[in-house]
């Protein structure tokens, strides 16, 4: 039996996707994670959250620096003053080593700690008690290839989706099995670290997981096995279309400039009004505005910023005109040099002209860094200036695709 409304009141924070470490374009967004925290640790004092789940991604790397892991644990131990429990997965951008080394001390404050998916499945169940049992958290970490299939070689690429989609099903069966056999009778939440079918990405951000994000696992696979699912991996905050609430937090943070006019916000389920979540905006503590148009457009919008924010906005600036000219493209270097504003720094300059055409050696823009662009859309550039028919393209893609999943899996 499915609680639709749980009698018993349970505050629960569904976050995810803090990225710690992250640099926009070498610019480092540590001030603004230290200013989440904070206000994420006077929300969870004023609304007494029992519960925190973190669903995946805590780091931007699988070997974070010394002051990104600083900045985590004080951030757990800051929240856990707070008197609630928390439950941290790991996502694709995790190291499960990593994240699971220090899980024992965390235990003793109450924080637990899946970096990875482990061998028996009673190791992702968590009961919860306020009074008593009153809910139980099944945990499923960020599903790497050897967790979702038995060797595979040789077997087609749709063939390998089918298993990847078919492992991840399975999964969270046996976990809803499992808390049926040994904790019937309670709600039950779920956390994941997926691509779901109906997601809407957030370009530049997600990074490629599961054959290619071809893997999208359909939510409505779970059915009614649990009262609520809290996803990670996603940018953009949105519900899924499932059976039961499905609903991915999002990153707290604005992490590109594709992301910058998401709505960033934490989730907050209640318990005793059911587990459809209410959400909670998070405070923008900076703009990322991103400015294109010709160099007369672009130095008046420049002129015209005049929004200030606890931290100085970053600017993306792309200037476009329809024929080179070496005059406008010296003109715009010395307006990017001698902008000066106290609120907005410049991070990222791009020059486009129509009238070139670009060579196979000019695949990419001069300005554009290597970090900015997709493993797969630079394989398919390249591919682009290749004479190959289309069967031989495609079966690149889908090789290329495969030895992507198996190289992301082992960071």
């Amino acid at each position: 039996m499915l609680y639709s409304v749980f009698n018993k009141e349970m505050k629960i924070l569904h976050t995810a996707d803090w990225h710690i470490g992250k640099k926009l374009y070498k610019y480092d967004l540590n001030t603004d994670f230290d200013l989440f925290i904070e206000w994420l640790v006077t929300l969870v004092g004023q609304e007494k959250i029992d519960l925190i789940l973190i669903s995946g991604d805590v780091f931007d790397t699988g070997n974070p620096s010394s002051e990104s892991r600083r900045q985590f644990y004080n951030a757990l131990i800051e929240l856990q003053q707070k008197d609630c429990k928390i439950i941290v997965t790991g996502g694709n951008h995790d190291s499960p080593t990593m994240l699971n080394a220090p899980k024992e001390i965390l235990n003793e404050i109450n924080v637990k700690m899946l970096g990875g998916m482990p061998e028996n499945i009673s190791d992702c169940i968590f009961p919860i008690k306020k009074n008593e049992e009153e809910l139980v958290i099944c945990a499923i970490p960020y599903l790497r290839d050897a967790d979702l299939r038995k060797a595979t070689d040789g077997i087609s690429y749709d063939d390998r989706i089918k298993a990847v989609q078919n492992g991840i099903e399975n999964t969270f069966k046996n976990a809803s099995d499992f808390c049926d056999e040994f904790y019937p009778n309670l709600p039950k939440i779920a956390m994941g670290h997926l691509f779901t079918a109906g997601a809407s990405a957030t370009p530049d951000s997600e990074r490629d997981i599961q054959v290619g994000n071809e893997a999208k696992f359909d939510a409505h696979r779970l059915g009614n096995n649990f009262d609520y699912v809290a996803l990670g991996h996603i940018h953009k905050p949105q519900q899924i279309s499932a059976e039961k609430p499905t609903f991915y937090s999002g990153s707290p943070l604005p992490l590109s400039f594709s992301e910058r006019k998401d709505e960033k916000r934490v989730l907050l389920i209640d318990t005793k009004n059911g587990f459809e979540p209410k959400s909670i905006p998070i405070p923008n503590f900076r703009k990322l505005i991103r400015i294109t148009g010709t160099l007369n457009e672009i130095e008046l919008k420049l002129n015209h910023l005049n929004e200030k924010f606890q931290l100085k906005s970053l600017l993306e600036i792309e200037m476009i005109e329809d024929n080179y000219s070496a005059e406008i493209e010296d003109a715009f270097n010395h307006l990017m040099i001698d902008f000066k504003n106290d609120n907005y720094e410049i991070v990222k300059t791009k020059i486009y002209w129509k009238d070139r055409v670009l060579g196979t050696s000019e695949l990419y823009k001069e300005q554009e860094n290597l970090a900015d662009l997709q493993p797969k859309d630079v394989f398919s550039k390249l591919l682009d200036t290749q004479e190959l028919n289309d069967d031989v393209k495609e079966e690149l893609n889908q090789a290329f695709n495969i030895l992507l999943e198996e190289v992301l899996a082992e960071l």
